[in-house]
């Protein structure tokens, strides 16, 4: 490796770029990370998830949502909730975890370089300075790419970025609109259309797929969606969409969407969602040997790995499940691989969390894998209404949902709708990670009161459905 400048050049600051450069850093590797943006951070800080996440929370606060069972539908912290408010709190984390960021990568001597990296071979990249400085040449011996997504955008749709947007124009919106058609209702349109439905906004959410989110246990997905509707959105999937116009009227500008089926929406605004490309067009790629797909996607191996050995990717470009906590650890093991260090983890037991309203997350198989796999399963359930914390918090229609296996009690899967959804699931994470049995939540004792006792109250549940 001596005669390459650096050890471990990482491109993308995301989860992924992060992890792999510190994790290269820490096995005293001269590691290198370039970032085409002014920030660092990637899509998660400036764009995705730190953003949606913290918006989703400040509209939880501001709308009243929590209380309302307590003080009525009418109840709200602050009328009139303007985009403005919505930002006072999203910059403020914004800027925090930039911060961050860049002290984690400093402390552990990982040289920065602000610039756009494409491949002259598949050792070598020309980085283009973005402060117009010029250009920089360097080599390195193993590669991670981890450039991340970018929305999709169909040549045939008006973006403005006001009217009519993708998620990572959200930010940049002047006002909020009074209706909101979503197209696409994967995890990020189902998230944005949830936060606005909760403002008092109108939402119509479509979709070509005839269910929410496939890949989520069905019961919850019927949860969800019964939530959806009781918020006013009109939900209609199986359906295509044709075309995407601003029209302009006396008004001002407004979108009209037509449907295959003959179907039109109209809507101030149209948030277009139909999922993101990865962001590697202008990484030069055949010059490394590599090929993305029709998405900008990358191929790896189960040490994330490319075609090309001392090349490797992690995070949203290599595609699902495109999320944050995932990426982290595909760009720590990423590096690990490329130097050799054994590494172990479980992908099969990553927790997902859907920061809907009301959130979802999970871990482990659902009931419609088991059913396929013919193992006999049961099934234990705990209503957030039963438990003292959901009157506490103001959420009584939650769910907490556990699968096991019935001859062996092995816990299966963990699957949860509510408040604190995603905190919960790592409590079953950690169950299914060392091959317990369902009988674990009953010997054990909860705080109270907890969300977290739901896990007994699901257990004894799951445990009377076995007596014969």
């Amino acid at each position: 490796m001596a005669s390459f400048d650096f050890d471990l050049l990482v491109i993308g600051s995301g989860p992924a770029g992060q992890r792999a450069a510190i994790q290269s850093a820490k096995l005293g590797k001269k590691t290198a990370l370039v970032e085409r943006k002014a920030v660092l951070g990637g899509v998660c800080i400036n764009t995705g998830t730190i953003p949606s996440k913290t918006l989703r929370e400040a509209v939880l606060y501001l709308s009243g949502y929590r209380l309302r069972h307590l003080y009525g539908e009418s109840y709200a912290v602050k009328q009139d909730i303007a985009m403005e408010d919505l930002l006072l709190r999203t910059d403020h984390v914004i800027r925090h975890e930039t911060d961050v960021t860049r002290h984690q990568l400093l402390r552990n001597r990982v040289t920065l370089f602000n610039a756009i990296a494409s491949f002259t071979d598949p050792h070598t990249l020309r980085l283009s300075l973005v402060d117009g400085s010029g250009e920089k040449v360097v080599s390195a011996a193993n590669v991670v790419i981890a450039t991340g997504t970018e929305a999709t955008r169909a040549s045939h749709i008006p973006f403005d970025g006001q009217s009519v947007f993708v998620s990572d124009d959200i930010l940049g919106l002047k006002q909020l609109p009074r209706t909101l058609a979503v197209v696409g209702a994967g995890v990020i349109g189902c998230e944005y259309a949830s936060i606005f439905a909760t403002l008092g906004i109108r939402v119509t959410l479509v979709d070509r797929l005839p269910r929410l989110l496939p890949f989520v246990d069905k019961e919850v997905v019927e949860s969800l969606d019964y939530h959806l509707r009781q918020m006013r959105m009109t939900i209609w999937l199986g359906e295509t969409v044709t075309s995407i116009e601003r029209v302009e009227n006396g008004s001002g500008v407004h979108v009209r969407i037509r449907l295959a089926s003959g179907k039109q929406i109209s809507a101030e605004k149209a948030l277009y969602s139909i999922g993101r490309t990865g962001a590697t067009a202008g990484l030069n790629l055949p010059a490394a040997g590599l090929q993305a797909d029709e998405r900008g996607r990358l191929k790896v191996n189960a040490d994330y790995q490319t075609e090309v050995p001392h090349i490797f990717a992690a995070g949203d470009v290599i595609g699902f499940p495109s999320l944050a906590s995932t990426s982290m650890e595909q760009g720590r093991l990423a590096a690990c691989h490329a130097f050799g260090v054994e590494s172990q983890s479980a992908p099969s037991l990553f927790p997902y969390g859907i920061y809907t309203v009301p959130e979802i997350s999970y871990v482990g198989r659902n009931e419609e894998e088991l059913t396929q796999q013919n193992v006999p399963y049961e099934v234990g359930k705990a209503a957030y209404g039963e438990i003292a914390r959901g009157q506490i918090v103001g959420d009584d229609s939650g769910m907490l949902k556990l699968l096991f296996n019935r001859e062996s009690r092995e816990l299966l899967g963990v699957h949860i709708i509510g408040e604190s959804a995603s905190e919960l699931a790592h409590i079953g994470q950690a169950v299914l990670t060392y091959g317990g049995k369902i009988d674990y939540f009953i010997h054990n004792v909860f705080n109270y009161p907890t969300l977290a006792e739901g896990y007994k109250n699901a257990a004894f549940d799951g445990i009377n459905r076995l007596a014969d």
